[in-house]
């Protein structure tokens, strides 16, 4: 009988695919183990996260929802404890060297899994940036709909979004019963969320989109049929769910929802923040010290900016300048067609130079949309969301175009960067495309150090791709990198070192020029999702050190193209890995 180094017996697992790799019936290679392994995990997640099979384009679970009972939830916490005897039951040193990295990337998160358990995360089930109501439209925004089984699966799934919604009612619940909830100040835009997906007209119902304007491989008398039934499914099911969230959440979960909004006046809330900390950033630094980082970096960008302000010859203080990039009429579009026009224009732009920094460029296009109506006021300035061949879906870079006159243009070059290319479109899906990855490092978003630091490194390529060349457009990007840098300062501020919410929106008024709806956004999404927003700076001066790294040993030798290629072709890391991969590269290359 097996025992792992954990001491798991193998006849304790209740996964029998788990357990084969455990019994004397294992793969007698270790190598075939882990294979193995990766292939049944694999298989268990699109089981257990049938969204994920849908974003990924695999058919098969397009009926159905992740499980969010309380039996789903523990059996789900059970597979991760058997992930990690698993893994820690192989033998390392018999692996080839790819081997050994997809090992310790699994081994990561295997760990980081069973870490988390601590930490009751699935209680916080809705919040103004995400939950049930967000989802739901997104997932089914994603779903093909080009054959008659594929409309079936979404009629199948809207049967089942009632039962999703019950659940996170109950879900909620045993939050307050636990003490565990977001802040109310993060929560007052919920319930209005929550009522804009009740909509009379079938058309405008972000849920329905999939069943207007069928391709013709939809015979017209089904696909009538299939949408009368969608919305049959929505008048009688999900109409009435949706009324029963937005009550419940109105009348019973706001006034139980926390006053405080630190992460450490949650239970256990201090090692929760360490623990979020410490996944989000692959960094071993205390909150103290990326504090610290925040407040030097503020220090030397706000001395970039004072040169810019006296190149444009301003008569007056940095504050007095942030005030003018803030009101000043020149700098916002009236029009949110023309806004998105100008994203659009800015985009193309960009693919034009990106063989100039990138010999491997992926295959998947892109588009820009606006942010969905029932989201904007709370939503962020832009966001990315990946597309996938296999999924026949592009890419798309959504930009916010609610209240226009909190949207400057200096800011769009920037954005663009980041949340297209080079930023997240280009990394994400050259991530997808490197085939000879195990699925679970092609679609993770495991490492967001790597990620969006990628993401903010990105900005700074601006000049050497020809943007930036009017100074307000440059402030726009020293904008951008003190936003993030801020995030090092008020995320540790407010969750580490007992600041309020009003003094986080002040230090970051007094230090960027973005408006005030959207810092008020911003802060309230450090709030409900601490650590994350520590990832950008301290990921972005990762890529920077090593590219200078680089440029140093190597001299003439260096190739900016090679570079960035070397950086990207393994998909996201820890920042301590892509460390060592460029050591490497730089030593090969001499």
């Amino acid at each position: 009988m097996a025992v792992t180094p954990n001491g798991v017996i193998a006849q304790e697992i209740e996964d029998a695919r788990y357990a084969t790799l455990l019994g004397d019936d294992a793969p007698n290679s270790e190598t075939k183990r882990l294979a193995t392994l990766f292939a049944v995990d694999w298989a268990v997640t699109l089981e257990d996260s049938p969204e994920m099979a849908t974003y990924v384009g695999l058919p098969g679970y397009g009926d159905r929802w992740s499980d969010q009972s309380p039996a789903a939830l523990e059996k789900g916490r059970a597979r991760a404890r058997t992930r990690l005897a698993v893994i820690e039951s192989i033998d390392r040193a018999a692996l080839s060297p790819d081997d050994q990295l997809n090992y310790d990337l699994f081994l990561d998160q295997a760990r980081n899994g069973v870490e988390g358990q601590r930490f009751p995360q699935e209680l916080l089930a809705i919040n103004q940036l995400g939950g049930v109501h967000q989802q739901a439209a997104s997932i089914m925004r994603m779903m093909p709909n080009r054959s008659v089984m594929q409309l079936e699966d979404q009629v199948a799934r809207l049967e089942g979004l009632p039962a999703v919604i019950d659940q996170t009612i109950a879900l909620l619940e045993a939050g307050m019963a636990a003490g565990v909830t977001p802040p109310a100040i993060t929560m007052r835009e919920v319930p209005q969320q929550v009522r804009n997906m009740i909509v009379d007209t079938p058309t405008d119902n972000p849920l329905l989109k999939g069943f207007y304007n069928l391709p013709g491989s939809i015979p017209p008398e089904e696909g009538a049929l299939l949408r009368q039934q969608a919305e049959d499914v929505y008048v009688t099911e999900i109409r009435p769910a949706w009324e029963k969230l937005e009550t419940f959440v109105r009348e019973r979960y706001l006034p139980a929802t926390r006053d405080g909004i630190a992460a450490e006046a949650l239970p256990d809330g201090k090692a929760w923040y360490a623990y979020a900390v410490k996944t989000r950033t692959t960094l071993a630094l205390t909150p103290e010290e990326i504090h610290d980082i925040g407040l030097s970096e503020v220090a030397r960008i706000r001395a970039e900016m004072e040169s810019i302000k006296d190149a444009v010859e301003f008569d007056g203080t940095l504050e007095a300048f942030f005030d003018f990039m803030r009101t000043d009429p020149r700098f916002f579009h009236t029009d949110r067609q023309a806004l998105l026009a100008e994203y659009r224009d800015i985009a193309k732009r960009a693919d034009l130079e990106m063989p100039k920094l990138f010999g491997l460029l992926p295959r998947l296009p892109y588009g820009v949309v606006e942010v969905p109506s029932y989201a904007e006021k709370s939503q962020t300035t832009a966001y990315y969301n990946s597309g996938g061949l296999e999924a026949g879906r592009a890419g798309i870079f959504f930009a916010n175009t609610y209240a226009l006159h909190t949207r400057p243009r200096w800011e769009m070059e920037a954005l663009t960067l980041h949340e297209a290319v080079p930023g997240h479109h280009h990394q994400l899906s050259l991530q997808q495309e490197l085939e000879e990855l195990p699925p679970f490092r092609r679609y993770s978003w495991s490492y967001t150090g790597f990620v969006e630091g990628w993401g903010l490194y990105s900005e700074s390529l601006g000049e050497e791709m020809g943007f930036y060349t009017d100074p307000y457009a440059k402030f726009g990007q020293l904008t951008y990198e003190m936003w993030r840098a801020v995030r090092l300062v008020v995320d540790t501020g407010m969750h580490a070192k007992g600041w309020s919410r009003q003094q986080a929106i002040d230090y970051f008024k007094a230090n960027a020029p973005k408006t005030e709806n959207d810092i008020i956004v911003e802060i309230d999404r450090y709030i409900v999702w601490p650590g994350q927003a520590l990832a950008y700076k301290l990921g972005e001066l990762k890529f920077k050190e090593l590219r200078a790294r680089a440029t140093a040993a190597l001299g003439q030798r260096f190739n900016i193209r090679d570079f960035h290629d070397e950086a990207l072709r393994h998909g996201a890391l820890p920042l301590s890995v892509l460390e060592a991969n460029i050591d490497r590269w730089i030593a090969a290359q001499r």
